[in-house]
């Protein structure tokens, strides 16, 4: 596992933090949904970034949203120079994080077992 760089780790947690207010505030994209920015990774070197992200949509409105948000990927990184005290913005790949809706269908299937098994027991 690599190890964790503090300074990577806190420009990683502004990136997310300024992300969700320039992607609330500033994009208009029509293929934009609803998103929320989950996680932010951020080489050693700061020179890209792993932007992921969730939507409240299906997958093929996450898709689009995705490519909404890496066709404004140059705008946003232009807008983070303008916002934050860096000498170079990393560059952003966007990534759709599917941790949220897989963590819904185990907690389904969990909750689906231990309905089988008080039935069992109660038989």
């Amino acid at each position: 596992m690599p190890r964790e760089f503090p300074r990577a780790r806190r420009v990683a947690e502004q990136l997310q933090r300024e992300l969700s207010v320039l992607i609330r505030d500033e994009l208009r994209d029509p293929r934009l949904g609803m998103v929320s920015i989950s996680g932010v990774e951020v080489s050693k070197d700061l020179g890209h970034a792993k932007v992921f992200v969730t939507t409240l949509d299906g997958e093929q409105e996450a898709q689009q949203s995705i490519e909404a948000l890496t066709s404004a990927a140059g705008y946003l990184r232009r807008l983070l120079g303008q916002r934050m005290v860096m000498r170079a913005v990393p560059q952003l790949r966007f990534r759709y994080d599917r941790s949220l809706q897989r963590g819904a269908e185990l907690s389904a299937l969990i909750d689906k077992a231990v309905k089988a098994d008080r039935e069992d027991q109660d038989e």
